[in-house]
């Protein structure tokens, strides 16, 4: 692990300990949280920097989209597009363990880190009273997977947070054991039949009977993930990608990375932090295929296999793959 360790503070489930654990999430530091579920590493999901720190923290091997955590329905429908099917499942199932794959809304802030450089936002409701408590208090959408080092057990209490996380993270706010203990389900509302992507504490049959129909299952064959439980048709531009490019391309418009890359269009980071260049890849990406003319090529730097490099570059990789 290359990012530097921080005294990770364990806050108290009152007053006190919610004030600071929205100001430090407003303040762009990584909370770990109770749901009814799991405990969420929670970031400010408008901060691209602090968004990037949760892969960093996780150890998470590519860029997942993450859940955006939201005390109420109606601010959930100030960030996604709720369709019929996706309001008769919040006034039965919000707040609660259901996550609702929506179409993002095209003004709202969150980064694009966040749902991986997709149009879509996965986006929950959670019942504990606590996590509202703080999604009020911090005034952010949050974005939250399980508070826990990458391919390992999630964390339903917050001694199992600090025994994983202990110095990569800001604070754990501490609220006793998760009720549910399994994650939440997760639908992919993005189109007029809803899918199941991911079994949870919501069951099929329970969302069966509110929508009146059967539940298809998502195809998983696809490319990369749209939420935490499917695959899917994944970001590229529609410039070509080239990637381990030293040096400027004749023509080509040039990402660097580092401070050897005098003169490109952009850089990832100029002082070659990789968390800076993951907080900074997906607009980089959009940008330059914004400015990109018909058959103009967008060169990449190379960025080291190592830490957060190795998301970075499976991201960018699947930008770079015929199509």
């Amino acid at each position: 692990m290359t990012e530097p360790m921080v005294q990770t503070e364990k806050l108290d489930p009152d007053h006190a300990g919610i004030a600071r654990a929205g100001a430090l999430l407003r303040g762009g530091s990584l909370v770990a949280f109770p749901t009814e579920t799991v405990y969420g590493l929670g970031a400010d999901a408008t901060n691209d920097h602090a968004v990037a720190a949760i892969y960093a923290a996780k150890g998470r091997p590519s860029f997942n989209p993450l859940i955006v955590h939201l005390p109420d329905a109606e601010t959930a429908a100030l960030y996604g597009q709720m369709g019929p099917n996706a309001l008769k499942l919040a006034a039965a199932f919000w707040p609660g363990p259901l996550t609702m794959v929506l179409t993002r809304n095209p003004d709202q802030p969150v980064s694009k880190l966040v749902s991986a450089g997709l149009p879509s936002l996965a986006i929950r409701v959670p019942a504990l009273p606590l996590a509202q408590d703080l999604l009020r208090a911090a005034g952010v959408p949050v974005a939250a997977p399980s508070a826990n080092p990458s391919g390992q057990i999630s964390p339903t209490r917050a001694e199992h947070v600090i025994a994983g996380l202990n110095g990569r993270i800001g604070a754990v706010l501490q609220g006793g054991a998760c009720s549910v203990g399994v994650e939440s389900t997760i639908l992919d509302l993005t189109d007029d039949t809803p899918r199941l992507l991911r079994p949870g504490g919501i069951s099929a049959e329970q969302i069966e009977d509110t929508l009146g129909a059967p539940l298809p299952k998502a195809q998983t064959q696809l490319k990369a993930p749209i939420s935490p439980g499917l695959l899917a048709s994944h970001y590229a531009p529609g410039a070509q990608v080239v990637l381990d490019q030293p040096a400027r391309p004749d023509g080509a418009l040039w990402l660097g990375f580092g401070p050897s890359c005098a003169g490109a269009d952009m850089n990832l980071s100029e002082a070659g932090d990789l968390t800076e260049a993951a907080a900074n890849l997906f607009e980089a990406l959009h940008s330059l295929d914004a400015r990109a003319t018909e058959g103009q090529i967008i060169a990449v730097a190379p960025v080291p296999e190592t830490g957060l490099g190795s998301a970075i570059n499976d991201r960018l990789r699947r930008a770079a793959a015929p199509r």
